[in-house]
């Protein structure tokens, strides 16, 4: 069949199966762990490795992945962590609960000299607490899914994690202790402090959340006010596991709306940027945008028609205040689609119908490709990354079952931990209210011995 008779959606499903394929394929059978990006001899990223968590049960609803497949590479993936070597050295998995962002795809080791990152943890564990609420079958294989998955978040030291201070740091390094950033402003981060608040064992206080609030920034762009993030994918992470429609903080009550609706604003916005297009670059309009951290172009610095133009390699691009080098990434798109379809579902057609970014490509879109760069292929569409990444394909999927039938939601929704973060921080309302004490109930759990510093 052609792709141009498909419905939406057989084009969703479509999407969510190539998508799909990049966990299939990029991923280590023996330790699970998944491939940052398909350049050969890379390493595994936690966050991929975390998204194909939460992947591998949408995998068995949409027939992708037999059930048992999925436990048995969810169970590979659990037990190497929770066995995998943590301390102080400069060679170990993770220390204090937490993780290395890259790890050899063989070993399972710190890979190059990258830090201990709290937010891409934070991706991982959030893929594990989903696998614990959707394997839910009386068995051997399913109970040690969902006790290696309360363990392993449990033992995270968040306390530790904050460096005596309010907020949450981007991490440490076993060179130079802790990085010196801290998780401020609005950003990806929402997530991060839900699971830092719904701890159990190691839960930071109430008024960490307050002073990350606190930093945060109203703005008004093309006619719309909304709670600033540079990226665009700030906006979307953490919603792929928690459903943010009709529940407020006090921020969010104060402005009589919600972290859902805020996304909203925020794709729109994306899309008037691309219509204004201040900049004049090649191919922006109402069915191109999707400015994000993705792969680039650059470093490169040329004249293109008489312009002067810089571009950038991976970036972390945004709109309006920039970086922004002439670089779409249409996987940003695919994971607004809950948020705004009546925008995103014509942009995704024209994407899959006008540029050629999926032939003799086995995992869908490419990350991104820029029009406005003269490639030397003369590819009419310019430059088009030559790389996949599984930090890509995991939202695609992710988000495209939450428009779906919103599955992800659904089983975060009865995630003790997430809850008690959620009101903790100050939210109500909403499907937050319906919620009874033995939907939340959650086992005393065995572990087996694992060192942990």
């Amino acid at each position: 069949m052609s792709i141009l008779k498909l419905t939406i959606e057989a084009e969703l499903d479509l999407l969510q199966r190539k998508s799909f394929s990049y966990f299939v394929h990029e991923t280590n059978f023996t330790n699970g762990l998944v491939k940052d990006k398909t350049m050969p001899d890379w390493p595994a990223s936690i966050t991929a490795t975390g998204f194909a968590l939460a992947a591998y049960p949408v995998g068995v609803k949409r027939g992708f992945m037999s059930r048992t497949d999925a436990v048995e590479r969810t169970l590979a993936t659990l037990r190497f962590f929770w066995n995998s070597p943590q301390g102080p050295e400069s060679d170990a998995t993770g220390y204090q609960g937490f993780y290395y962002h890259f790890l050899d795809m063989q070993t399972g080791r710190r890979a190059w000299h990258c830090e201990l990152s709290t937010i891409d943890s934070a991706f991982l564990f959030a893929g594990m607490l989903t696998a614990g609420r959707y394997f839910d079958a009386d068995t051997v294989d399913e109970n040690e899914i969902r006790t290696l998955a309360d363990g392993l978040y449990r033992r995270a030291n968040w306390q530790w994690a904050q460096n005596q201070g309010e907020t949450l740091t981007h991490g440490w390094k076993p060179e130079n202790g802790f990085i010196h950033y801290r998780w401020e402003d609005y950003d990806e981060a929402l997530l991060l402090y839900m699971l830092a608040l719904g701890s159990p064992t190691y839960p930071v206080s109430d008024s960490s959340y307050t002073a990350w609030g606190s930093t945060y920034k109203w703005e008004r762009h093309y006619g719309y006010d909304y709670l600033y993030a540079g990226s665009f994918f700030t906006h979307q992470l953490s919603h792929i596991w928690i459903d943010f429609r009709g529940i407020q903080d006090a921020f969010m009550r104060e402005k009589d709306m919600d972290y859902f609706e805020n996304s909203r604003r925020a794709t729109y916005v994306q899309q008037e940027y691309a219509i204004d297009n201040p900049l004049q670059f090649k191919g922006y309009g109402r069915c191109c945008w999707g400015i994000t951290a993705s792969d680039g172009p650059g470093p490169d610095t040329i004249k293109v028609d008489g312009i002067e133009r810089q571009f950038f390699n991976y970036l972390a691009r945004g709109v309006p205040y920039g970086p922004d080098d002439g670089t779409i990434a249409p996987w940003a798109v695919v994971a607004s689609l809950p948020f705004a379809p009546d925008i995103v579902l014509p942009t995704m057609d024209y994407f899959i119908h006008h540029v050629e970014l999926k032939s003799i490509n086995p995992y869908g879109f490419k990350a991104s490709f820029n029009a406005t760069h003269p490639d030397r292929t003369h590819n009419p569409f310019g430059w088009v990354s030559p790389w996949q990444y599984g930090l890509h394909q995991g939202p695609i999927i992710l988000m495209v079952e939450n428009y779906r039938s919103g599955m992800l939601w659904q089983l975060i929704r009865t995630c003790p931990y997430i809850v008690s973060g959620l009101r903790r921080a100050g939210f109500t309302g909403g499907w937050l209210c319906g919620l009874t004490p033995a939907q939340l109930d959650t086992t005393g759990y065995d572990l087996p011995n694992a060192s942990l510093y």
